[in-house]
């Protein structure tokens, strides 16, 4: 039988988009105080709705509660320390497997909405209905300019389209299509979900619409715009998107990739005529060049110079390669997600072996066989070498790719700043500096007291490893530079290309990959990867890179999972984690052993790859539409 909300006022955010109760929530302005009516009678209020459409854009980086870098920490790129120090929080949950429709430790992560990273479900909905209401009402209100209007119509369709974006990225289900925001009378009944294909087909035409307009601009030009979307985000939703509905965990047994290889085409194409281009030059050698950076060349420089600094507000930046980042900043990467000694306090983010082994040595081959990169698939403790690289047990951290040492702290680095504790005789390569600035030897075997490797302490190591992309070279209370400098690069041309180099060869465009792919190593002066290669060897070859470019970025969650079949798990991925346990030897020689960071991950199951629906919000639907709208294994 149907039926019709009449009045109701609901309690979940899901609802106040899909279901348009009449609440004060929902017919008031912002502040709660006037109508909607009023505020599209008024230029100013008008821009002002348009402005709080954008509160729900998460924030990445490392803003989800505490200073998590996720979901790079979620998957199998790195471990964090907190998972054992603060178990309740998101990753300690999350590693023992406590998750449920009820309660799931990424959108309840323990502490609130940070950044707006958290509580997924709830706030995209939210944001896509202001855009839906804005849209609705934009056309007869009385702006001051029709230019004005044309930009905010555009921005609207491209911030409904971004909200839709990712909720398929967390979500990864087809979604019911909000073009007009629902009426009091509306019958609700018959609302189905579009299917992953379709809805991605929906978030193109939304960008398309954005594209179309003569008054959205292609870049933000002044500080008063700041963060604002544009042209190059409209083209890179759509590059990100078309790839997702041609990946196997979303493509329904349909073959979408020339699709995705003639979009990616496209925006890339559109991307370059507009002036983008990657980060290929050192701008600030004050610093990044300067003897205590301590980087082994200029391009490990260059890489680390273009992730700690801040896309500027220009129409001719020094940064061309971003094309949109977040508000979020780092968050105090030197202070809580670098090196835990240098203040004391906590480390973090732990990149993964996993992670490490996918960096190349300087002659361009792989370290372990790409196909099959272990013998012991799930526990990754017996490496199926590559005979033809460079890469020596005894001596792993030599002769790698640049972006590694621009990347990651491993055994034998060095970092100048201030420390704030004397050196004791347990740590030999550094006793007997005192507290102050000064250069230390990161050394990360089992036992050192500062750097060292442990199971449970905060400040220390799980991995052997502590991240670098986002740390300041001069970052510290030596009062060279403020943490917190860079903001999260959310879509960079990097990914644009390696997309297309993805798509075109799935497409079977081999030529056109691999050319796209050695930009990319170019950059950072890898060696091209030779013509040649099979399809399936091509492929490999593209997909390493991306998790080599984009190493604690945050797209390897999103990424492994939609490379997976519906019908499979993260077993081999994600269910086991593994370190790189040193020991030093007398002579001050080390010894180097894999080993797991300390117990299985148990977020491994099918059902991980896909975040559950609130259950509240399960339940509503199943209510009005009596289907289950919940994913698989939730």
């Amino acid at each position: 039988m149907k039926y019709k909300i009449k009045l109701l006022v609901l309690p979940t955010l899901l609802l106040f988009m899909l279901f348009s109760a009449c609440s004060d929530v929902l017919d008031s302005a912002p502040d709660g105080k006037i109508s909607l009516d009023e505020v599209f009678s008024d230029n100013d209020k008008t821009a002002a709705y348009l402005s709080s459409a954008y509160l729900y854009i998460p924030g990445g980086g490392a803003a989800t509660f505490f200073h998590c870098r996720a979901p790079a920490v979620w998957c199998d790129e790195a471990w964090d320390t907190d998972a054992e120090a603060e178990p309740w929080i998101s990753s300690g949950n999350l590693y023992n497997g406590s998750a449920s429709a009820s309660s799931h430790p990424i959108i309840n992560n323990g502490g609130g909405v940070n950044a707006n990273n958290g509580d997924y479900w709830n706030r995209l909905w939210q944001g896509i209905r202001k855009c839906s209401v804005f849209l609705s009402r934009i056309e007869k209100a009385p702006v001051n300019s029709e230019a004005n209007r044309s930009r905010w119509i555009a921005e609207a369709h491209l911030l409904r389209a971004y909200y839709y974006m990712e909720l398929l990225r967390w979500f990864g289900c087809g979604l019911p299509i909000e073009e007009q925001p629902y009426t009091l009378d509306f019958d609700y009944t018959p609302v189905k979900k579009a299917s992953y294909y379709e809805t991605v087909k929906f978030i193109l035409s939304e960008c398309d619409l954005a594209l179309s307009s003569h008054d959205l601009p292609w870049r933000i030009t002044s500080s008063a715009e700041a963060y604002r979307l544009t042209k190059g985000v409209a083209e890179g939703i759509k590059s990100r998107m078309i790839l997702y509905a041609a990946s196997p965990l979303y493509n329904e047994g349909q073959n979408y990739w020339e699709e995705a290889y003639q979009i990616n085409k496209t925006s890339l194409a559109n991307l370059r005529s507009q002036n983008f281009e990657l980060y290929n030059k050192i701008n600030f050698p004050g610093t990044w060049k300067d003897e205590n950076a301590y980087f082994d060349s200029d391009y490990a420089a260059l890489f680390n110079e273009y992730f700690c600094n801040t896309m500027a507000w220009s129409d001719n930046p020094i940064d061309k390669e971003t094309i949109y980042q977040t508000n979020a900043g780092q968050d105090l990467a030197h202070h809580i997600d670098g090196i835990g000694a240098q203040y004391q306090y906590k480390t973090g983010t732990c990149p993964s072996q996993e992670l490490v082994d996918c960096f190349e040595t300087i002659d361009g081959e792989p370290i372990l066989n790409l196909a099959k990169p272990y013998n012991d698939e799930v526990t990754h403790l017996n490496p199926n070498l590559n005979p033809k690289s460079l890469y020596k047990e005894e001596d792993p951290y030599a002769n790698r790719d640049p972006r590694f040492y621009a990347t990651i702290y491993y055994n034998g680095s060095k970092r100048y700043c201030y420390w704030p504790f004397d050196e004791s005789e347990g740590s030999p390569e550094n006793y007997p500096a005192r507290a102050g600035v000064h250069t230390r030897i990161i050394a990360t075997w089992d036992g050192e007291p500062q750097t060292g490797i442990s199971p449970t302490s905060r400040k220390l190591t799980r991995t052997s490893y502590f991240q670098r992309k986002f740390n300041h070279p001069m970052g510290g209370d030596q009062g060279t530079v403020s943490p917190g400098l860079a903001q999260p690069k959310a879509i960079r041309l990097a990914e644009i290309i390696l997309n297309f180099a993805e798509a075109a060869a799935e497409a079977n465009h081999l030529e056109e990959a691999r050319t796209a792919v050695n930009e990319i190593r170019a950059r950072v002066g890898m060696p091209a990867i030779s013509a040649g290669l099979s399809q399936a060897e091509l492929l490999l070859r593209i997909r390493n890179e991306q998790r080599v470019e984009f190493a604690l970025e945050g797209n390897r969650y999103y990424d492994v999972r939609r490379m997976h079949n519906p019908n499979e798990d993260l077993e081999k991925t994600d269910r086991w984690i593994t370190a790189m346990w040193i020991t030093r030897n007398a002579d001050g020689t080390y010894t180097y052993k894999r080993g797991p960071v300390s117990k299985e991950r148990l977020c491994y199951t099918n059902k991980f790859l896909w975040l559950p629906i609130p259950m509240n919000e399960v339940n509503i639907m199943k209510s009005l539409t009596g289907d289950n709208w919940q994913n698989p294994g939730w």
